[in-house]
């Protein structure tokens, strides 16, 4: 379905009674619904006005849509020793931003006869969908623009629709009617003395060699580019690398206008080196957003600039996505034109954003290593190694290095474009992570360790299993650098994963074992964590005295009976715990071997325990016992004895005696006994006799009144038949004992 879109012309009043025309598109249809059609990328140029206090200014101006903007000057001799800065108002939301700095030391082209035709320019700012501009430009002294370069204006950059996500997704920006390619641009203002401002056309590119970021103020010379090995034309062929190319979303991928490019791509003898930069501009911009912010780099370059190509060789976005930049095939030495003097033997890198302050995510430090890695493995060098380069142009770097055409200097591998330039690029923060991009690019893998080791448990030094285990582990460097990793066994390799895992299983034999993991970098470098002791063990603990229990002295009822609850385990390696499962619960250590609880008279109870290795083997016992009570009028009778009756006594009633010589006899089968007794100031004493054989005299005097006291008690080793017969000892002064009955373990 055709299109038509119509244009509205309108104007704003600017200061000091300048007027800027600006084009408004009536809505338009497409026949794709919600789906956008394409729109070509567009730069508009508005020229800044001289003002009576000395800087050059655009007072706030409606303008196109524009998502990218800079601020340029005609030619390149001088240098823009002030401070420009810009405002923008948000086409979604209408609010104006404050004001920000643009980065005005931009490198300068190598190719003596470019430089004449090329622009300066400011690196451009992504500021997203706007369509309002404010701007100023102060020379350093504050008070005259009589230093500031001529050809003062604002580039605003449109980086349109292109790809097929971004027709999708641009529902919310301005009609792209406005932007179709049958619409001419509106011609923008330029500087003049008139109020009335003269139309100019958008400046047309010219081809360049090579270009970078900033000259500093440390710098006391202009830069001099200086013959260096002379790129060619010739399409070279493309060694292999010595790790794999990482994905890169290609020029067509990110919608990459070659018009703006005829030019034929130049070659480089060989990559030596890496110089990583950043963008500058926000932060905060959408990965949805990246291929748009490239697009808007690349015409700022071509357009602005007046270069033949996007500077940079490869672009990366904070969510680590690797776009191509300059032409000529990413697997190729293509010059760009990124780090003035060194281009001749090094690719350039440009993360997007701002990295002054903060530094860059780990997903974009990782695809720039990746990078790295790839371009300078093609020319089986070590991204972590040092080279020297030859100097194309006698200048300064941003620490007040100098460097003399045409000599050789030393320099990493992988560079920050201030390490050749005087640039504050990439941003101090991003240049102190550029270690880190080293050490990633080269391996070995960073930061490796076992975290845990599921299926055995640690005791000292040593873990324990019963055979299946599962290591886990982590390392610093990012998945995307790793080969694989792989779980040793004794030295053997027994599980490989993927580099992008974290844990492998195995199941290992009887006997004592070393476990490790050992990560292998894409460089093909390995690292090896410390080995582990594991000891593979599947015999059960023992119970070598077998859980029982034993009356004890306390208060006796017919719910609480006082017991002592014994045990012995072991284990050939090493004993965990044990745990008591009934008639109630309690976990003990592995060198407990009793404790004090209280059963149930009259009913067989189950005592549970289970006793647990380190390895994770257990062994249960659960014998069962039953505590009974014997009363008093159970037991035979010898001598004068007399019956009380009391709620304290068990059953209610109890004996008592005075008589010396009177005797209470029971008869039972069991494996523990315990005596009753009631006890107080004036009791006196008894003989114990047990099995015919007196064992014990036991006094029952206390000073406090106490009911149901368990006073004496005797166990065996195993049930039996027994009889245990009290007799009074007739105590001076005190001869009286009262019995409450018996109680023993069946």
């Amino acid at each position: 379905m055709k299109r038509r879109a119509w244009l509205t012309l309108g104007a704003v009043v600017l200061g000091g009674g300048g007027i800027a025309t600006y084009a408004v598109a009536s809505p338009s249809t497409d026949a794709a619904g919600d789906l956008q059609p394409k729109r070509p990328v567009k730069v508009y140029d508005l020229a800044l006005k001289g003002t009576a206090t000395g800087r050059r200014e655009l007072p706030r101006t409606e303008t196109r849509q524009f998502s990218l903007l800079g601020v340029s000057w005609t030619g390149l001799t001088k240098p823009l020793e002030g401070r420009a800065q810009v405002r923008t108002r948000s086409s979604e939301t209408g609010e104006w931003t404050a004001w920000q700095d643009l980065e005005t030391h931009i490198d300068p082209p190598e190719d003596p006869d470019e430089r004449s035709g090329a622009r300066g320019a400011s690196e451009p700012l992504w500021v997203g969908p706007s369509d309002g501009v404010q701007v100023q430009v102060v020379h350093e002294d504050g008070s005259t623009s009589a230093g500031l370069p001529k050809g003062l204006e604002v580039n605003l950059v449109d980086p349109g629709i292109a790809t097929a996500a971004e027709q999708r997704s641009a529902g919310g920006d301005a009609d792209p009617a406005a932007f179709a390619e049958d619409v001419t641009p509106t011609p923008t203002p330029t500087e003049s003395d008139s109020t009335s401002p003269t139309p100019t056309p958008t400046p047309t590119p010219t081809p360049t060699g090579t270009v970078t970021a900033s000259p500093s103020a440390t710098a006391t010379t202009s830069p001099t580019p200086t013959p260096t090995p002379t790129p060619t034309a010739t399409i070279p062929t493309a060694p292999p690398s010595t790790v794999p190319e990482p994905p890169i979303v290609s020029r067509a991928g990110w919608g990459a206008d070659e018009s703006l490019s005829p030019d034929p791509s130049e070659y480089n003898a060989d990559v030596k080196a890496v110089f990583v930069h950043h963008t500058d501009g926000t932060n905060d911009y959408s990965c949805a957003d990246s291929a748009a912010i490239v697009r808007g780099v690349y015409a700022y370059h071509t357009q602005t600039n007046g270069w033949n190509d996007i500077g940079y060789n490869f672009l990366v976005d904070k969510c680590g996505t690797i776009f191509e930049g300059r032409k000529g095939g990413v697997d190729l030495p293509v010059l760009g034109a990124h780090t003035y003097g060194w281009n001749r033997e090094s690719a350039g890198i440009a993360i997007l954003g701002n990295y002054t302050d903060a530094g860059a995510s780990n997903a974009a430090l990782a695809s720039v290593a990746r990078i790295a890695a790839w371009k300078l493995g093609q020319y089986g060098v070590d991204p972590d190694s040092t080279v020297q380069l030859k100097a194309g142009a006698t200048q300064k770097n941003l620490a007040g290095t100098s460097f003399t055409a045409g000599s050789l200097y030393t320099f990493n591998r992988v560079s920050g474009h201030r390490d050749g330039y005087a640039t504050e690029c990439p941003g101090t923060s991003l240049y102190a992570q550029l270690p880190t991009v080293r050490a990633w690019a080269s391996g070995p893998v960073q930061g490796l360790k076992v975290s845990s080791l599921t299926g055995a448990t640690l005791s000292g030094s040593t873990y324990y299993t019963k055979g299946a285990i599962t290591a886990k582990w982590s390392a610093t460097t990012p998945g995307s650098l790793i080969s694989k990793f792989e779980l040793l066994v004794d030295g053997k390799v027994v599980a490989t994963t993927s580099g992008t895992a974290g844990s492998a299983g195995t199941t290992l034999a009887a006997g004592t074992h070393k476990v490790a993991v050992r990560a292998v970098h894409q460089s093909g470098k390995t690292a090896t964590t410390t080995a582990l002791t594991v000891v593979t063990d599947t015999t059960a603990p023992t119970f070598s005295t077998t859980p029982k229990i034993t009356l004890r002295a306390g208060t006796v009822n017919t719910t609480a009976v006082p017991v002592t609850l014994g045990w012995k385990a072991a284990d050939n390696t090493v004993l965990k715990q044990v745990s008591l499962l009934s008639p109630t619960t309690a976990t003990f250590g592995p060198t407990t071997t009793g404790s004090s609880r209280t059963a149930k008279s009259g009913t067989a109870s189950t005592w549970s325990m289970k006793a647990y290795d380190v390895a994770g083997n257990t062994r249960t016992s659960s014998p069962s016992y039953t505590p009974m009570i014997l009363q008093e009028t159970s037991a035979t009778k010898s001598g004068s004895w007399t019956s009380r009756s009391s709620t304290s006594y068990l059953g209610g009633k109890s004996y008592s005696s005075g008589s010396k010589g009177a005797s209470l006899t029971w008869t039972f089968t069991g494996r523990s006994a315990a005596w009753v007794v009631s006890r107080a100031s004036t009791s006196g004493q008894a003989y114990v006799y047990v099995d015919g054989t007196k064992v014990a005299t036991v006094d029952l005097k206390s000073s406090t009144t106490k009911y149901r006291d368990a006073i004496w008690t005797k166990s065996w080793s195993s049930s039996a038949k027994h009889t245990v017969r009290i007799v009074v000892v007739g105590t001076s002064g005190r001869p009286t004992i009262t019995t409450d009955g018996l109680v023993y373990i069946k």
